[in-house]
């Protein structure tokens, strides 16, 4: 598979071409790390393909070297389209989940703003022990990842909850009513994962929203995704893809419109409470009949 680096130091990719800009100003790397108040070093690292520029990145570095409104908006559909690009699993996985999970936190240490929205699964963050541990075998299972990192992986990934603590940082869960209903772990499990979204609800940069059985949001939900600021995250079966900028954008929408739909507030807190008594009973009934059995 392409690394950053072989995108971004392609003949005529990103990093030639912020090189060419430079030079065709008259510019040297220090006058312009002067000029853009950077680091010496942050010019050799883009101009060698050591470091991804961002958005604002290219955009400072076109103005400082007066290029054209053109050339300017070609970087920047290139830096999208090199990052909208695949993470094959199998491969991914071969690092280890731990270090996936290690790959996340830095994401989410610089983020400030968190939204994750899921069909049948409870989001990672907000996950209890037990049911990360389901989820995390669910990779051993279908993916052949080490089962000697399980207890590992679990211990990374609620390590990484750290983070809603941070109130500079605001968090929004979507999920829909089926992630509360399916039976992806066994009840007692469940049950405690779900007080677990109770005790969050309440946190003041948090937001929990569930989209409820029949109520027609203006959108099918089609695959679940995470967005981290202005990058969004959308994982399938065989692969994660990374979309920036316009696609990026899209998300944003279809967040929107998920979030119209879904339940907030008290109306989600009541929900998760009759969904957890109905898991509760169920668990009397199996064990008032397996006495009688």
């Amino acid at each position: 598979m392409e690394s950053t680096r072989d995108w971004l130091t392609q003949p005529g990719g990103i990093a030639e071409r912020l090189l060419g800009m430079r030079k065709a100003a008259g510019l040297t790397g220090e006058v312009l790390a002067t000029n853009l108040g950077w680091p010496r070093s942050k010019i050799s690292k883009l101009e060698n393909g050591r470091q991804a520029p961002s958005e604002l990145d290219v955009q400072e570095w076109t103005r400082a070297c007066d290029a054209d409104t053109e050339a300017t908006h070609a970087l920047l559909e290139e830096l999208a389209a090199g990052r909208a690009r695949h993470r094959q699993w199998r491969h991914e996985l071969r690092r280890g989940q731990v270090a996936l999970q290690s790959d996340l936190g830095t994401l989410l240490r610089s983020a400030s703003r968190v939204c994750n929205f899921e069909i049948m699964l409870i989001p990672g963050l907000v996950q209890t022990a037990g049911y990360a541990r389901y989820r995390v075998l669910e990779n051993v299972r279908v993916y052949g990842a080490s089962a000697d990192e399980v207890d590992a992986t679990v211990a990374a990934r609620l390590a990484l909850q750290d983070v809603l603590h941070d109130r500079t940082k605001a968090f929004e869960f979507l999920f829909s009513e089926a992630a509360l209903r399916a039976g992806l772990c066994p009840p007692d499990v469940m049950a405690a994962q779900l007080d677990r979204l109770l005790g969050l609800a309440g946190m003041p940069n948090l937001t929990l929203g569930i989209v409820p059985f029949g109520a027609e949001p203006s959108i099918a939900a089609l695959n679940g995704f995470l967005m981290v600021d202005d990058a969004t995250f959308v994982e399938t079966f065989a692969s994660e893809i990374q979309l920036h900028g316009e696609e990026s954008a899209a998300y944003e929408r279809i967040a929107g419109l998920l979030r119209d739909a879904a339940l907030t507030g008290e109306q989600a807190r009541e929900m998760i409470l009759r969904v957890q008594a109905g898991l509760l009973r169920a668990e009397a009934q199996n064990f008032g009949e397996s006495r009688e059995g």
